[in-house]
């Protein structure tokens, strides 16, 4: 098979080169840059990414017609705002699309505009949100979900699919390394800001908040709203997403580890951890989401630490599982699952 990726150049873009690069079921991977590019000098992966040395593939203009031709699936990995000037012929020809940006997650186009603050994408309903360790993606559009959404939904999931926390009572309090924020200059990413500190931002306003609610209330109408606030580590990559809900009437920590093994036996990147928790190394470098679990009686609270890659399971790994899931081929090919020291 060969494939495309747009929006090589990126943190997502790289780290989805180098695992598409080494898929068993990869032939070939072409790269383009956007549509504004097609006119000025050529540009090279190696020469844009050192660390792709050796590397010397073109940045093909872009042209969807042309790409449609050449590929048998592409990768969008590029800004928000960007892929719904882009998508609308591979749409169309209803040609398979893994779209790692946030232009297609949301149904109601009114939130994304509010949450996003961009003109929203049009035919949203040709996009299907797929986390892929919860199904296989119902259209050829997929919208890939985002990190903190990832590792916050794998969390939630047994919880709230079973009805097993009261609606109104999810917390969620998330930690993410610089790689989260992209390659965008900004004051909260300067190394002296950033070093050694903590940095609560985008309280309450976070753009992934209405993916997840939206998915929460797919699984639980009665969920209306969360609380999510982020906080920005001073490492590179890694979430840590940890939950906090009011259990049902009648919780039990066994009910709680009956749930999450129920969801999640026959899942090779969810890693479970009854009684433990698990730290951000576990899973760096993996397609892996490890959850710890835990149940107060005392205070009637259920607590799960969620840890993830966000470059990987947050971003590249997932978009990988779920082109394994809509081409019907091994759903770990080409994904790790053992971690680097980092």
């Amino acid at each position: 098979m060969n494939v495309g990726i747009v929006g090589v150049t990126g943190y997502s873009g790289q780290t989805l080169f180098r695992l598409l690069a080494a898929h068993p079921a990869v032939d070939q991977v072409n790269l383009y840059g956007h549509v504004d590019e097609g006119n000025g000098p050529v540009r090279y992966l190696d020469e844009e990414v050192p660390m792709f040395f050796g590397r010397h593939l073109p940045l093909e203009p872009f042209d969807a017609a042309t790409m449609m031709a050449a590929n048998d699936a592409v990768f969008f990995a590029t800004s928000a705002g960007v892929t719904s000037q882009l998508a609308g012929p591979f749409i169309e020809a209803d040609f398979p699309v893994i779209d790692l940006s946030g232009d297609y997650r949301l149904q109601d186009p009114q939130a994304y505009a509010q949450w996003y603050h961009k003109t929203p994408a049009s035919q949203l309903n040709a996009a299907s949100y797929q986390l892929a360790d919860l199904g296989a993606p119902q259209t050829h559009y997929v919208a890939n979900p985002g990190c903190y959404a990832t590792a916050t939904l794998l969390g939630l999931a047994p919880l709230v699919q079973h009805n097993l926390v009261q609606p109104d009572s999810i917390i969620v309090d998330a930690k993410s390394g610089t790689s989260g924020a992209g390659k965008k200059l900004s004051p909260l990413m300067h190394f002296t800001e950033a070093n050694d500190n903590l940095q609560v931002y985008k309280l309450n306003a976070h753009q992934h908040i209405p993916e997840i609610v939206q998915q929460l209330k797919q699984w639980d109408p009665a969920i209306e709203s969360i609380q999510f606030n982020t906080t920005l580590l001073p490492i590179t990559t890694g979430i840590m997403a940890t939950i906090y809900a009011k259990g049902a009437p009648g919780l039990t920590e066994d009910s709680v580890v009956d749930a999450f093994q129920a969801t999640y036996q026959d899942h090779p990147f969810i890693q479970l951890m009854p009684g433990q928790m698990p730290d951000v190394k576990m899973v760096i470098g993996t397609n892996n989401c490890a959850l710890g679990i835990s149940f107060n009686d005392v205070t009637n609270t259920v607590m799960v630490v969620s840890v993830i890659d966000n470059l990987v399971k947050g971003a590249a790994g997932q978009a990988v599982q779920n082109f394994n899931d809509l081409f019907q081929l091994t759903e770990t090919a080409g994904l790790p699952t053992l971690p680097i020291l980092a």
